[in-house]
């Protein structure tokens, strides 16, 4: 009969890396010496690893979480396609306490580490905001497809360079996204034109928003309408994040700097 340990070490055989997500400074320490390379993603270096990836957000879902730090190391040449990684996760609070093999394709490099970690806003209102782009593009508004335009961060200057389409319902009102009632609104006014446009801290600031500047040096894809090139050329003007809902692919992206850096297709997400 095989010894549990011998059947489990297929887990960490011949993996080029291991990831320690959130390790307390005695976790960290039993790995620091390990003989394959040991990278700590968290939201801070605490235990000083001499490899580390920031963790913006502590995702929830295990599998979001540990998708971002692979995508974080890719972006730091940490890890690269056809590596095999072990991750050392949390499921049930302090330190982790479950391994997972992964291994790294190139399809994992989406461009969601950069929205999350390089964006002016908060990562959590990128995440907020996202998630409502994400379930619109999954459920539609009763049952058929439609557009949305966020604008996300530096909402003073982007106010500045826009116009109102109409009455702003949030004028006078102190709402958050993220809360379940203030992302039904959004929902519900994404049927309308314009743009909404949200601060750094998630406060909604407008809605209705016409979006003023040239689309002159914006880079988007062929094929992509108004809203994407509005979004484009919002952001290149300002330290803003567009995330925009196509209403005819059905599919989600974000623009930052005048150029793309994400496309998702929600039913994928």
């Amino acid at each position: 009969m095989a010894a549990l340990s011998e059947l489990l070490g297929d887990l960490v055989a011949d993996v080029d890396g291991l990831f320690l997500f959130t390790p307390s400074s005695s976790h960290y320490e039993q790995f620091a010496e390990t003989d394959v390379p040991t990278v700590v993603i968290a939201p801070e270096n605490t235990v000083e690893a001499e490899t580390f990836v920031e963790l913006p957000l502590q995702f929830q879902n295990v599998k979001d979480r540990i998708r971002f730090g692979v995508e974080g190391a890719m972006e730091q040449s940490i890890v690269e396609a056809g590596d095999t990684i072990a991750c050392n996760v949390g499921i049930f609070g302090g330190d982790p306490d479950s391994l997972v093999r992964v291994r790294v394709e190139e399809n994992m490099r989406s461009g969601i580490y950069d929205l999350f970690a390089n964006s002016r806003a908060d990562p959590g209102v990128i995440r907020d905001v996202f998630e409502v782009a994400i379930e619109l593009g999954k459920k539609g508004q009763k049952g058929e497809p439609v557009g949305a335009l966020f604008i996300v961060g530096d909402a003073g200057k982007v106010m500045n360079k826009s116009r109102p389409l109409s009455y702003n319902p949030f004028e006078k009102s102190h709402v958050y996204v993220g809360d379940p009632i203030v992302n039904v609104m959004l929902k519900e006014f994404s049927r309308l034109d314009g743009a909404f446009v949200i601060s750094d801290s998630g406060k909604i600031v407008s809605a209705y928003r016409y979006l003023e500047p040239s689309a002159e040096g914006v880079d988007i894809p062929k094929g992509l309408g108004a809203r994407h090139m509005a979004g484009g050329a919002i952001t290149r003007d300002t330290n803003a994040t567009a995330i925009v809902l196509s209403e005819s692919d059905g599919l989600v992206r974000a623009f930052k700097g005048g150029k793309m850096i994400l496309e998702i297709d929600p039913e994928a997400y």
